[in-house]
Formats: C-alpha cells, structure tokens, sequence
C-alpha cells in the first residue's frame, strides 16, 4: 500500500536546481534511509511519468512520490485514544495520566503505543506509530505522533529549532511572587543510573518560561499554592519538574521531585502539556492545539478556590 505524496515546482524552487533526489531531501527533509526505499519501489514520478533521481525538475513541473504505508509495529490493546488532531500526516492525542507513552523493559504492556494500535484497527487505518514529543507517565497532555518518516522528520526539525510553541499548566506549592520570569539552568544526570535529574553545571542548557495565572493561601494553615503557565525553551527530560524543585516550588504531588502535599487530592504531578502551536509538515499550515484540563486538576483547582 502507499500514501501519494504531490508537489508543484515553483520559481523559488526552479532557481535551487537541484537534482529529484536533493530536492527532496533538502524541501522535505527525506532521510537517504527513506529515498532508497523509494528508489527501490520505483515510487518517483515527474509530471506522471517514472523519473530517476538525478534528473533536475524545472517550474511547474508536478513532482509525485509514492510513499510506501508501513504498519503498526505494537500490540493492540483497548486503552482510550483521544484524539484532538488527525490526518494522513500525523494525529496528537489528549494523552491520561498513569500511562506510559512507549513500551519498555519494565512496561511491555498498558501503553500509549498499544492503544494507538488498537484505534487503528477501530478506524481502519495503518501506520507505523512515531512518537515526536514525550511525556511523563504521570503527565498528561498533548503528545504528537507521525504517521510517516516525512512527517517525524519536519515536525523534529521544528522542535530542534525552537519552532514548537509548547505550553503546559502546573499547580505549585508555595506562592510565586513574581508575575512572570525565565529559569535558565542547566539540567543533568547525577549518574547514568539515577532517574532523577537535576541542575548541574555541567549539564545541558535548560529554559522554561513560566507565567503566575492565580495564587491562593490557606486560612488557616497559612499555605500557600501557584497555578502557573509554563513555555519549554528547551526540552529536557523531567525539565519543568527539575526547575521548578529547585527554586522551591516542587509540582504539587510529584514525590520524585520532594512534594508530600496530599491536600488537593491529586495522586500524581499536577502537570498538564496544555496547548501545543507548529507548522503542518506537508502543507504549512499553523495549527494551534489545544488539550482541556483534566478532572483531577480541575477538582484541585476547584479545592484551591475553596482555600
């Protein structure tokens, strides 16, 4: 089975004179991995017509590549997908917490992989499943899948370049005094064995911009809690948890990163990828997505305006 692929020459275009294959590579960003299977599937056609790869297409020329549909390389299993976005290209889901994004060692099974398996056979579709960003098991949110290596590889080279406008919703202990703010600091692993990351200065450069959306002080026990807006800069693992620990605003409920706080109700980090804005891969087009928050935030949100 292949997915049709089709592009028009333009002037811009015409003025590179670039062979088929650099074209490709360069507009599209086809890795050499996925242009030798094209190759071999005799999948490249200018104006309609079989065409090899070293042939330089000129304006106006119609440039169409078969792009062989792979299937889904995880065991199916019935576990809710919400969908916020889906095309051809690529789908992002609403992704629950408790759940692992990817299977591993330790968890073969009771994945986002597998549920996402599963609604393709609900939907009759198939592809092979490409995880783009990642989450936390225990965070919540919205995560973007490709459904082809063309895909994977635009929207990766828009996250590298900071392209990806990644938003999340996090409720702190303790009251933030400044309004808004940036923590810069760079983030590592203490040893090749620990989970926990922290700032180190040798470690990689980390950014997150954070924005107060509310406080709120309980009256009698005089503590104190943030809701807080949080732009990724950079995209390291555990980043937002780490920064906001070590400024001493642990993520309500995340007991790897020092909160005990069990007032609220929540049984994991009250942390939530909230609103994701990127480029389409194929058409350009601006997509500005959003995932509502979930029930236990809000019934801990709901808790700190009864505070």
């Amino acid at each position: 089975m292949y997915k049709n692929f089709q592009y028009t020459v333009s002037m811009e275009d015409f003025n590179m004179s670039l062979t088929l294959k650099d074209y490709l590579r360069q507009k599209f960003n086809f890795s050499s991995r996925l242009m030798t299977k094209i190759k071999k599937n005799k999948g490249l056609f200018l104006n309609g017509e079989s065409a090899p790869g070293w042939i330089v297409p000129k304006e106006n020329d119609v440039i169409t590549v078969n792009l062989p549909k792979e299937t889904s390389n995880f065991h199916p299993e019935n576990i809710p997908i919400r969908v916020v976005y889906e095309d051809e290209d690529m789908m992002v889901i609403n992704k629950q917490p408790f759940v692992v994004v990817h299977p591993t060692s330790s968890h073969l099974n009771g994945t986002i992989a597998n549920g996402v398996s599963n609604y393709m056979i609900e939907n009759s579709s198939e592809f092979k499943i490409r995880f783009i960003n990642r989450l936390d098991r225990d965070t919540s949110g919205l995560l973007i899948i490709g459904k082809n290596s063309n895909a994977q590889n635009k929207i990766s080279i828009q996250m590298a370049e900071n392209n990806v406008l990644k938003e999340y919703v996090a409720i702190v202990s303790g009251i933030v005094e400044n309004s808004k703010g940036t923590i810069d600091l760079p983030i590592g692993r203490p040893s090749p064995t620990d989970i926990k990351r922290a700032v180190m200065k040798n470690g990689s450069k980390s950014i997150t911009h954070y924005k107060v959306i509310s406080t709120f002080k309980n009256k009698i026990s005089g503590k104190g809690y943030t809701i807080l807006s949080l732009k990724l800069e950079t995209g390291r693992t555990h980043q937002i948890r780490v920064h906001l620990s070590h400024m001493g605003f642990p993520i309500v409920a995340d007991t790897l990163y020092g909160s005990e706080d069990t007032e609220l109700g929540m049984k994991r980090q009250a942390l939530h990828s909230h609103k994701l804005t990127l480029f389409h891969p194929v058409t350009g087009e601006r997509l500005a997505l959003v995932a509502s928050i979930p029930e236990d935030m809000s019934y801990a949100i709901e808790k700190l305006k009864e505070l």
